[in-house]
């Protein structure tokens, strides 16, 4: 059957799986030649066209992920694919720096991700605050791929893992670099959202270059700059201590909005060299690094808990000098000399804290005028508000070479060997804090530590027809994986995370808002695995294809595993086919999820409290249910229907994957005190400072079912060509079985609600010979909308569904040179309001757990050149 497929319809299904169809005009024979060479997921015989393949492919061309306003893979891919999707992340600890992404409703690392058809390595960041259904995921982080360097993005929506291993239980997304000899771009766009911040510096170009007479360079770059955004306004608290007289407060004493991103560089490369007697060497790699710094929760300086009082804010919080020197209480406001000296139990101090301004008040005035005493205030008057960031650094290389063997026992057969190494490195630092059980002696400013992921793989891959009799030949594809991957924690400066002289009078430890790493938690841990697989696919008949794969793996860590997928298309008519598939699958916890440590503030019932992230081996998490973790295993079940017919094309494609011991970080659990000693007893040092403790479990089972709908139509209107491209998911998930002492009745209602069931795009593109536009209406569904992680009444609703219009129109100048201007949210649709009483408590505007951007409209203009 030939793999070719008309060009009109096919270019139509492109511009729907991005959510706009092309807007550029180009001759019938060239389009043909550029989508002839279609897709290669899902398949490992010869690429096939997206109406050949037995399971849902939507393919994004390299250009078409240009056309957005944002200059963030991420951003380009919600644009493009409905059920894919990603959310801003203002006060989210390390997601802050690398932003989770969903397919098909599921974690970000239940989709594996591929360069050039090889796996790509994870980031080093876990998501400990991950919007529910990210909490504790670890993906790889896509947003270091830029668009100019890619020649197309295939979506492979149907579960994998029989074919491409761990993590394919949603899909598979591939992502194909530009191998041009010649030509290239070079581009500027500059942005900035309707309120006046934000603004967005993008530069970036790709130059393609001969390498020798039977090879290619191709060479990419981008640069970006992001100013930080803000939609917050003045805390209550905040405002009343201001209004007393204390000048110090800042307004808004915090921030809710995008992170400032700063030099923000990615190179990338794609080398071929044809060897010559039918065999190829490649090579294609990477270099990112960016700067991100973004906000946390503010401390009020009258009743943050450990730093500013001990008593909910009856009164001050008083290190007592003597005391922490030689266990003798000389300061008589503090705590310490209260409970020795006056019969009290320590919780309380002389200084009250219950005023309109702590400052003016003559305790307070007495305890600076003494050497022996001192509190948090006489550093941050006015609270604080820490500043949480870091450098991430991610570089990877792959080399291989692949081609026909022509002699031997394997003559015949096409072989493809490969390695790979990948790195991703995270360090951390915090800003504007303080650790409180130094004193004053403390600095402000922290390094805090790293987290290095590193990948290794080996791959050695057979793919052969094998003439048994039938319409075609038999495809065999078979061939073997090695991969080691580890996880490195590298220890803070000691001051980020030293119990200081002060911790004995309830001052808090380490880096307040993100505890530095010490060397107790630091080292490194690895993991190896095994796999092979058999892949099989025939047409038994002209209209008849099947397919069939097994894959088995084995990992030292937790022994091996077994997954087949089965597949099918069945041609009707000439226009009509018939596909299903159905699969097993599974994803294997990562190294970091068993082994990372990490002390963070979370928001439990409108209360700051510090919570403990431990491996679920450790003392502490095993005394609460923590325990050795499994892969998460799959059942995935589709069927779908194709339809094209001139310059019509449609696809309908309905799914169910039932996820059994599903792998997340659980809701915080208590630390009691009635624990404290048993704690103790089993090594868990100062248990009266932690407030909660999580940990990855594999503790509920889900079902997600859905539907994609995309539909395209092509016509000349206007003097021009107009195509239109309409792109629909359905997706409901629910949790069939959960254990209520790891997760919450509110993180079942965010895996179930918390994001839209029903999502559209719905685009009409038009072009002429020197003028091109678009318009594109994105729909969303309700949600159950949750700010900060609270899933509490107060903190969280069911929000409306919403409508935004992105449009951009292109002036192309002469050959060389394009104008381009548009817009994202062009209406500047708002995002949903909080209730009220809720921006007094934390200074946001709006939840920032939605669907689209709560920034609101954004607009752009760009200027490109291609040679």
């Amino acid at each position: 059957m030939s793999t070719t497929f008309r060009a009109g319809a096919l270019a139509l299904a492109v511009g729907a799986a991005l959510g706009t169809a092309p807007a550029y005009a180009f001759d019938d024979d060239a389009a043909v030649e550029e989508v002839e060479k279609i897709v290669v997921v899902g398949s490992r015989a010869a690429p096939r066209s997206i109406a050949d393949s037995a399971v849902p492919v939507d393919i994004v061309g390299g250009d078409e992920l240009g056309k957005s306003a944002s200059s963030d893979m991420l951003d380009q891919l919600v644009s493009s694919v409905p059920s894919f999707n990603v959310r801003a992340q203002p006060i989210s600890d390390a997601a802050t720096l690398i932003r989770p992404v969903n397919l098909r409703g599921l974690s970000s690392d239940s989709t594996l991700v591929l360069v050039n058809g090889k796996r790509r390595h994870r980031a080093s960041v876990i998501a400990f605050q991950g919007g529910g259904v990210n909490d504790g995921a670890q993906g790889p982080d896509i947003s270091v791929i830029p668009s100019v360097a890619l020649k197309q993005v295939e979506v492979l929506r149907d579960g994998a893992a029989a074919q491409y291993g761990s993590d394919a239980i949603a899909g598979v997304m591939n992502f194909v670099l530009k191998d041009d000899a010649d030509g290239g771009s070079l581009s500027i766009k500059r942005g900035e959202f309707y309120e006046g911040d934000g603004a967005t510096t993008t530069i970036d170009g790709n130059i393609g270059m001969p390498f020798t007479d039977d090879g290619s360079v191709n060479l990419s770059f981008q640069y970006k700059q992001a100013d930080a955004t803000s939609r917050s306004v003045q805390r209550a608290d905040a405002q009343g201590i201001f209004d007393a007289g204390n000048t110090a407060i800042q307004n808004p004493a915090q921030i809710w909005g995008n992170p400032e991103i700063d030099d923000d560089i990615t190179l990338f490369g794609n080398v071929k060299l044809d060897l010559g007697d039918d065999k190829e060497f490649y090579l294609f790699g990477n270099y990112a690094e960016r700067d991100v710094t973004g906000g946390f929760y503010y401390r009020n300086p009258h009743n943050r808990g450990n730093v500013y009082s001990i008593d909910g804010g009856q009164t001050l919080l008083v290190g007592d000098v003597g005391f922490a020197t030689d266990g003798v209480p000389t300061c008589t406001l503090s705590n310490a000399y209260a409970e020795a000296f006056l019969g009290g139990d320590g919780s309380s101090s002389s200084v009250s804290a219950n005023v309109g301004n702590v400052l003016n008040t003559q305790a307070y005035q007495d305890l600076v005028a003494d050497p022996n005493c001192f509190s948090m205030n006489q550093i941050f008057e006015g609270g604080y508000t820490p500043q949480f960031g870091g450098n991430i650094t991610d570089t990877s290389l792959t080399a291989g070479v692949k081609g026909d063997i022509q002699s031997g026992f394997l003559e015949g057969w096409y072989f493809d060997l490969s390695g790979s190494v990948g790195r991703n490195e995270s360090d951390f630092f915090l800003k504007n804090t303080l650790n409180p059980s130094l004193g004053l002696a403390t600095p402000v400013d922290f390094d805090t530590g790293k987290y290095i992921q590193l990948e290794k793989t080996f791959n050695f891959d057979l793919v052969k027809g094998v003439d048994i009799g039938l319409e075609e030949p038999l495809n065999v594809a078979t061939g073997i994986e090695f991969r080691e991957e580890s996880f490195e924690i590298i220890a803070g400066e000691e001051a980020s995370w030293v119990a200081g002289p002060y911790a004995e009078q309830g001052f808090n430890i380490g880096s307040h808002g993100f505890a530095g790493f010490s060397p107790a938690a630091a080292g490194r841990n690895d993991r190896r695995n095994w796999a092979a697989y058999v892949d099989l696919e025939a047409y038994l008949t002209d209209d008849f294809m099947v397919g069939g794969a097994l894959r088995w793996e084995d990992f030292n860590t937790f022994g091996s595993t077994t997954n087949y997928k089965l597949t099918a298309q069945y041609s009707l008519t000439e226009e009509v086919s018939l596909r299903a598939s159905t699969s097993t699958g599974f994803r294997a916890p990562t190294v970091g999820q068993a082994n990372v440590v990490n002390t963070a503030t979370s928001l439990v019932n409108g209360e700051l409290i510090q919570s403990f992230l431990a491996p679920p081996t450790d003392p502490l998490s095993s005394f609460y249910g923590g325990r050795e973790l499994d892969p998460e295993e799959s059942e995935s079940y589709a069927a779908g229907l194709v339809y094209s017919s001139g310059d019509f094309f449609l696809t309908i494609d309905a799914y169910s994957i039932e996820v059994t011991d599903r792998l997340a970080q659980s809701s915080q659990i208590d630390v009691l005190p009635e624990d404290y000693d048993e704690l103790r007893a089993r090594g868990v040092q100062n248990p009266e400072l932690i407030s909660a403790v999580t940990f990855f479990a594999n503790d509920f089972d889900t079902t997600t079912r859905g539907v994609d709908i995309v539909a395209n139509y092509s016509m000349s209107l206007m003097g021009g060509d107009t195509q239109f491209a309409l792109a629909y998911n359905f997706n409901e998930t629910e949790v069939d079985e959960f254990n209520p002492e790891t997760v919450s009745e509110g993180k079942v209602r965010r895996l179930e609600e918390g994001m839209p069931d029903h999502r559209a795009t719905f685009t009409v593109s038009q072009s002429w010979d020197e003028v091109a536009a678009f318009v594109r209406l994105n729909y969303f569904g309700e949600y159950y909308a949750v700010h900060a992680d609270d899933t509490s009444d107060l903190f969280s609703e069911t929000a409306d569904a919403a409508v935004t219009v992105d449009v951009e129109a292109s002036y192309f100048i002469n050959d060389m040179f394009t104008v381009s201007v548009g817009a994202s949210n062009i209406f500047d649709q708002e995002a949903e309001e909080l209730q009220n009483g809720v921006p007094e408590i934390l200074g946001a505007q709006y939840y920032e757990s939605g669907p689209f951007d709560y920034n609101g409209g954004f607009y752009y203009a760009k200027l490109t050149y291609n040679f």
